[in-house]
């Protein structure tokens, strides 16, 4: 289970979470929405300790994460897949290589084991024998792809998605959708999505959080957001921009 309890965030005079808390349960992909500039990446990196809280506590499986040592950190991290927004796929890398590099880091398997991990991965998000191509080579939605392979090659039990259809085409944007309910259903990954698609949304989550001025606004099932009678909440679901600007968004 991963917990966020009454997280505090600045950057010098900007306060971004203010009172910021939210649970993750096991099973489960959980969706947290908002306006851009909100604080939705910042909240989701002080999970495996890329940031850390002016205020409050981050709890992963009993860990307090905070005040968790460098090593310990690192075995946490091993258990946490994180595909990044851009996929942030090395260049110069092929896409084995881009896909074994948490495998090689860990020092624990031969490179025998590690090849067949990153076929495996690969295999699961529909991408073959592209071990030995490039990302320039690939397509956005393919990159997107490989960054999905890369976080499940370490065998995750939880895989952070920081806006992973941005930039991509309907159709393409769908298949991710897909790829990510068949993490949740076929490995039993628990998941965070951040995304401001509310297609993508109400496709992929079980629950739905909205976060808004720092904290959360709404947090229900699928249903529950998508009939919110919330003014605010139903600002940004209908993507209505007829009404006044929400103080404190970024648009």
């Amino acid at each position: 289970m991963i917990r966020l309890i009454d997280v505090y965030k600045s950057f010098g005079p900007k306060h971004v979470l203010e009172g910021f808390s939210l649970d993750v349960v096991e099973g489960e992909t959980m969706v947290i929405i908002g306006y851009s500039g909100t604080g939705k990446s910042v909240a989701i990196k002080h999970i495996v300790g890329l940031l850390e809280p002016d205020a409050g506590d981050v709890i992963v499986d009993n860990l307090h994460v905070p005040k968790l040592s460098r090593r310990e950190l690192y075995q946490l991290r091993a258990r946490i897949g994180y595909v990044f927004q851009f996929a942030a796929l090395f260049d110069s890398f092929t896409i084995g290589e881009n896909v074994a590099m948490g495998l090689r880091k860990q020092q624990e398997l031969t490179e025998n084991e590690i090849a067949e991990r990153v076929r495996e991965a690969l295999n699961l998000v529909d991408l073959e024998n592209v071990e030995n191509r490039f990302p320039a080579e690939l397509s956005g939605g393919m990159r997107k792809r490989v960054g999905i392979a890369r976080a499940i090659a370490l065998r995750p039990k939880y895989i952070l998605y920081d806006e992973p259809t941005t930039g991509l085409d309907p159709v393409t944007s769908a298949v991710i959708d897909q790829l990510m309910v068949r993490m949740r259903d076929k490995l039993g990954v628990t998941g965070i999505v951040i995304t401001h698609d509310m297609r993508s949304a109400y496709t992929v989550g079980t629950r739905i959080a909205m976060l808004y001025q720092g904290r959360v606004r709404q947090v229900g099932a699928v249903d529950e957001i998508r009939h919110s009678t919330d003014p605010i909440v139903r600002q940004f679901i209908e993507g209505k921009a007829d009404l006044e600007p929400v103080s404190g968004a970024s648009i």
